[in-house]
């Protein structure tokens, strides 16, 4: 059975998978949701504890002084520690919209020089990596499958969906849907 994904007239919700009467808030591509990277202290978050620590590292970048420079080390010593137990590769230099969902960070690699735009969906073993010098760029409320390799200086729209285990070697545009080995994209 197919059904209309697009939005509901009036409702501000999308269709979720085969349901159709199941619905999501509609993500902004954007403007960041910071509400998906939230988490109290003390509860097992990983992934979002790996996202806090990159955005101590930010926001102690951005200061001066003797407790900048306490903050940004305190900011490094817990991206280790949480690099190592989600098993993710994220260097404290990449560029990372907010709103970022990592529900299984084991295995995500992003160069440094990666572009990830706002209310991003990254799953497991994901790669974003460079090809000839150049990473690549997702805009925003773009999802990634698991596995899925994103290579080169490309360019993902925003709401683009990637499909797991694709390698996608080419421009993706906004709204679209990249699948296979190598990606092709879907309309």
């Amino acid at each position: 059975m197919q059904h209309d994904s697009s939005r509901s007239p009036g409702l501000g919700v999308r269709a979720v998978g085969a349901h159709p009467q199941v619905a999501a808030p509609i993500v902004s591509a954007r403007d960041p949701d910071w509400s998906r990277e939230s988490k109290s202290f003390w509860s097992w978050h990983p992934s979002r504890s790996l996202l806090a620590s990159l955005r101590a590292y930010e926001r102690a970048s951005r200061g001066r002084g003797i407790g900048a420079a306490v903050s940004r080390r305190l900011a490094v010593l817990r991206h280790r520690f949480w690099s190592i137990v989600t098993g993710a590769d994220i260097p404290l230099e990449c560029r990372l919209g907010g709103g970022l969902l990592l529900p299984h960070p084991n295995g995500v690699v992003i160069h440094p020089r990666a572009e990830v735009g706002p209310n991003c969906l990254i799953f497991q073993q994901v790669t974003l990596g460079e090809v000839g010098g150049v990473a690549p760029r997702l805009g925003g409320h773009v999802d990634v499958g698991a596995g899925a390799k994103v290579l080169g200086g490309i360019v993902v729209g925003d709401d683009a969906l990637i499909g797991a285990n694709a390698v996608v070697l080419q421009d993706v545009p906004a709204g679209t849907t990249a699948v296979g080995v190598p990606a092709r994209i879907l309309r």
